[in-house]
């Protein structure tokens, strides 16, 4: 059997919404062995149903508000490489499973917490969403048309990429520095600090005067014809990005326009009229039609999916980007390993809810089992 890279490496995993299942979505990917803690008595506001992000793990239910569930809690850390949760500062110390309470049971112990704000600053005792994150992140107020409003991306930006993805990212890092110094830490995920660092490239273009204008009316925001979207004749898209020149002409020469009768290309006042121009020639055919017609070429020209087409695109069927889980079409876990394959993910079916099995693959004994189990703190 081959294993992934995070084979081996143990995570308890107190249950969430979005941000932290998803950074531990990716670690379960990679080959770390997730044991989910469930609140005895929640709501689906925080034990979410089982879907993609959830996959990977084992699950028990703890009365985390009874001394028996907080001391169960403990003992599971004692087997643990990291410990995840996503509360509001302050809330995971009030239950006695804080990183100092955790970090004395196990001084090898990578804490990591996800919040909004982050552990301090005026804002960290609030609540707020992906879309309050990345406002004052200075992420959402460029995205949009000129002249309109400011759009948010989904939730993709603050919660996902800002949030999960750095959780995990911080992990690994924490991770290969315990094995030089031998000792845990504590790591502060805020989604308002990965949706800052995301953007970075901009403050740069910014900088070097390649985005001097208001929303709508730079390079990369909607303004050029060449990095922009077109509607088909089926009332689809196409997604085009031919920024370099030399793709731009094969844009220009598979739409069948004259480059010569229009202005050039990166010149701001025939923007109109070249998106005119493009966007006509794109009604022409339908969006499967013009995937034909670019599929050899380096116009840089993509249909626009959704997110239920994706898996049936050619590219991705070649690379088994998608994988079934569960009766559940999903993304296949992410990147790559020459050597350290990544298994298929399993979902979390009733099996992965067998607290005994659980429990037990975490190195409890079956008297340790019957007693929580016995006092109500495991169920």
């Amino acid at each position: 059997m081959i294993m992934g890279p995070l084979t081996g490496v143990k995570v308890v995993e107190i249950a969430s919404l979005a941000p932290a299942p998803f950074g531990c979505m990716i670690l379960a990917d990679l080959g770390a062995e997730i044991l989910r803690v469930d609140r005895a008595g929640g709501s689906a506001a925080v034990t979410p149903p089982a879907g993609p992000l959830d996959r990977g793990r084992r699950s028990v239910a703890v009365d985390l508000k009874s001394p028996e569930g907080v001391a169960a809690v403990h003992r599971f850390v004692r087997e643990a490489d990291v410990f995840i949760e996503g509360f509001r500062p302050g809330v995971a110390e009030r239950l006695g499973i804080g990183p100092d309470a955790l970090l004395a049971v196990n001084p090898r112990l990578i804490y990591g917490r996800m919040t909004g704000w982050g552990q301090e600053g005026p804002l960290a005792p609030r609540a707020g969403h992906d879309i309050n994150y990345i406002a004052i992140a200075g992420a959402l107020e460029p995205i949009g048309r000129v002249g309109e409003r400011p759009h948010a991306p989904l939730n993709l930006l603050g919660d996902f990429a800002g949030g999960g993805l750095f959780l995990a990212l911080g992990v690994l890092a924490a991770l290969y520095e315990r094995d030089r110094s031998g000792q845990g830490q504590v790591i502060d995920a805020a989604m308002v600090d990965g949706a800052n660092i995301l953007m970075s490239f901009l403050h740069g273009m910014r900088a070097g005067g390649m985005w001097p204008n208001p929303r709508g009316e730079n390079m990369l925001d909607g303004a050029a014809p060449f990095y922009d979207t077109y509607e088909t004749a089926d009332g689809k898209y196409m997604a085009v990005g031919c920024v370099e020149p030399q793709f731009y002409a094969q844009l220009l020469d598979k739409l069948g326009i004259d480059a010569s009768e229009l202005p050039f290309q990166i010149d701001p006042s025939g923007f109109e009229q070249v998106s005119k121009v493009v966007g006509d020639a794109f009604r022409t055919k339908t969006r499967d039609e013009w995937s034909e017609v670019f599929a050899d070429s380096d116009a840089c020209v993509s249909p626009v999916l959704s997110p239920w087409e994706a898996h049936e695109h050619p590219h991705n069927r070649a690379r088994d980007a998608f994988v079934e889980v569960g009766g559940l079409i999903q993304p296949a876990p992410a990147p790559r390993f020459s050597r350290t394959q990544l298994d298929r993910p399993v979902a979390m079916d009733a099996s992965g809810r067998d607290v005994a099995a659980a429990l037990a693959g975490w190195g409890l004994s079956e008297v340790e089992i019957a007693e929580f189990s016995s006092t109500g703190a495991v169920r």
